[in-house]
């Protein structure tokens, strides 16, 4: 196979989400909520479908489980990335996300690290990136009695900036952020603090986690902030934003024609603005902001033209 694998991902509603997914990049119908778009995912709660002719009424998941050739013959049982793009209108709900031990104890499945590449935030926009505690007694003594102020750290970010979130860190998008979301193919997450909302279809206030969130949680808890490297040329700007044991996150800009290489043993990217062709074996396929594809292991070098910025990423040590 020398084409790339384009995939429809999969809408999820949310009681956070707005239309700026639907601005942006098309995706769904400004009568719905969009809050995410899991573009790139083979998990059971969003398998996006496969667009390519050859591979009809198929799903990441299927194309995982009968053409592992085009995954570098992976050992791995499941697809182990997924990639979202996500909407936030309002404050996302505080929680954290356990490790993998963690998450196959309690939850049956591998832990959720993740980290955010920010598409686009409106002035003052923040997240919630960790806390202040130094010990998990003063952690939980703040958390039951709802301190969240005294206990909560929040970041005002813009668009372009980056954030690496390990399994353990309390997190939380802001309002008015529009974020890529690289991550372990995992839906387990543990919910600190909802802002006392009620959720509109039930009249009641979402669940809380708290006992799991206490269990998970780092404490005291630690910024990290991956070394970054960047590789400018007059095409194409490759910018290093971290490598860790799960994943590997690269940003192209292209701005003109560049050739390049395999790095891994297969790409998952996200055009997230502008337009452009990607060419590989003098076929070329048309790409527009919201495509979401994988370079197969079949394919050891591509042409990208255009103007275009993409997220891309490939498995990490643990995930190859």
């Amino acid at each position: 196979m020398k084409e790339p694998i384009f995939l429809e991902g999969e809408l999820h509603e949310k009681i956070w989400g707005g239309h700026k997914l639907h601005e942006l990049f098309g995706y769904g119908e400004t009568t719905k909520n969009i809050g995410e778009n899991w573009g790139i995912s083979a998990h059971k709660n969003g398998d996006a479908k496969v667009l390519n002719p050859m591979f009809t009424g198929e799903t990441l998941a299927g194309l995982w489980e009968k053409r592992r050739d085009l995954f570098a013959d992976s050992t791995q049982a499941e697809f182990p990335l997924l990639t979202k793009i996500l909407d936030a209108s309002s404050d996302l709900s505080v929680q954290v996300h356990p490790d993998d031990a963690y998450g196959q104890a309690h939850a049956g499945e591998q832990g959720k690290t993740e980290c955010w590449y920010v598409i686009a935030a409106e002035p003052g926009a923040k997240i919630v990136y960790g806390h202040k505690a130094k010990t998990k007694a003063q952690f939980e003594t703040l958390a039951l009695n709802g301190e969240w102020d005294r206990l909560l750290r929040s970041v005002e970010v813009k668009a372009g900036d980056f954030y690496y979130v390990p399994s353990g860190t309390v997190h939380a998008i802001g309002a008015g952020i529009v974020i890529l979301e690289t991550q372990q193919s995992s839906d387990t997450t543990y919910r600190l603090y909802d802002y006392d909302r009620v959720d509109a279809t039930t009249g009641q206030k979402r669940p809380l986690q708290i006992t799991e969130s206490l269990d998970v949680t780092t404490v005291p808890h630690h910024v990290v902030a991956p070394h970054q490297t960047k590789v400018i040329s007059e095409t194409i700007s490759m910018i290093t934003l971290v490598e860790s044991d799960y994943f590997n996150v690269y940003k192209w800009v292209v701005r003109g024609t560049a050739t390049m290489s395999a790095f891994g043993p297969y790409t998952l990217a996200s055009v997230i603005s502008g337009t452009g062709h990607i060419r590989i074996d003098n076929r070329s396929f048309d790409l527009k902001a919201g495509d979401h594809f994988i370079i197969p292991a079949t394919v050891k070098k591509w042409e990208l033209k255009g103007k275009m910025e993409l997220i891309a990423s490939t498995p990490g040590p643990k995930n190859s």
